[in-house]
């Protein structure tokens, strides 16, 4: 039994969590790489576009549960996830008619984009915090538990409880759902394969009649509706904290990185790879250990490589290593 108690415990703290988490880092790394690979600049504005997205929901949801609106077990806030979507697709495509689009005119080299990006983070970074503020908020509602410890307990006579949380499971049906969706359309629709000419070869596609205007709204549409479920899943497994979302911004790119920027297969390993990186390096491995170890060679202390204050630091040494040994990342993407 107690092997199978160090199994449980290990899916508790690290396999559950890690998968949602990775999910999330996955669709919010989705949307760096379809920038870089179709409109070549990285997006530092992204984290800050997904909170954009995300407090859209949340406003919209509170809108809803005061009208007496709910989505029974399940978070309101899925109801308004097509609202934060529209809403968040108005800003960049505001953002990019304002700003990118004048330095596109120009022919700008990239890093003049990034510059211009960082410009755009802190103006909506500000923009959210005085429409929400800066504190946390809570917007899930519904059933909290798939299933709890003390019900797992219960029924499998284990001395470990597996906890599974509603929003972890939704977290990876939506995930799935939106890449399933996203690589059908990248591949089957005509849009779509302008969109991947487009980033193949510019010069190319553009003899080919294909109008690069409508690649560029396509793709921010594509990355609002990226951003804004990336943000919600989020906020739901966790809490929304405007601040937060900025400091995501480093895992999520190290996921984008690490996959191949450019490549979606590859921001979505990328994003699971630096999800179990940080959650096994900063999980402290004692209960399993204990379990699983015979009780002479038990660990007296916690044996936890990082703490979770360092978490993302984990992020930053991955995405260091990555760009000295393997700067095209696991999938061959574009070097950055």
């Amino acid at each position: 039994m107690e092997p199978l108690n160090a199994l449980v415990a290990f899916a508790n703290f690290v396999l559950v969590p890690a998968t949602a988490y990775g999910a999330q880092l996955a669709l919010g790394a989705l949307g760096v790489t379809l920038i870089y690979g179709i409109l070549r600049f990285s997006n530092f504005a992204h984290g800050d576009t997904m909170a954009f997205g995300t407090m859209a929901v949340i406003m919209t949801t509170w809108g809803f549960q005061a009208l007496g609106i709910s989505f029974g077990p399940l978070p309101t806030a899925l109801l308004a996830l097509p609202v934060g979507i529209v809403a968040c697709a108005l800003l960049v495509l505001g953002t990019d008619k304002l700003v990118y689009k004048f330095y596109r005119t120009k022919k700008a080299v990239p890093v003049t984009f990034v510059i211009a990006s960082l410009g755009v983070m802190f103006v909506m970074n500000g923009l959210v915090r005085f429409i929400i503020g800066p504190d946390d908020q809570l917007f899930s509602d519904g059933e909290r538990f798939i299933i709890t410890a003390r019900d797992f307990k219960t029924l499998s006579g284990l001395d470990e409880g597996l906890a599974i949380k509603t929003t972890q499971a939704i977290t990876v049906v939506v995930a799935i759902i939106v890449v399933a969706i996203l690589f059908w359309f990248l591949n089957k629709t005509r849009t779509g394969k302008s969109m991947r000419a487009y980033s193949d070869n510019e010069d190319l596609a553009l003899l080919s009649g294909i109008n690069p205007e409508r690649v560029v709204m396509y793709t921010w549409l594509m990355v609002a509706a990226l951003a804004t479920i990336a943000g919600t899943l989020y906020g739901l497994d966790k809490s929304f904290k405007p601040f937060t979302y900025f400091q995501l911004l480093l895992p999520i790119f190290a996921a984008a990185i690490v996959g191949g920027l450019g490549s979606p297969v590859g921001a979505i390993a990328g994003g699971f790879v630096i999800a179990f990186a940080e959650v096994t390096i900063t999980y402290p491995l004692k209960k399993v250990l204990g379990y699983a170890l015979p009780e002479s060679l038990e660990p007296d202390g916690l044996v936890q490589l990082l703490s979770t204050d360092y978490k993302f630091a984990v992020s930053f040494v991955i995405l260091i290593i990555v760009l000295l040994f393997r700067p095209t990342g696991l999938f061959k993407g574009k070097s950055v």
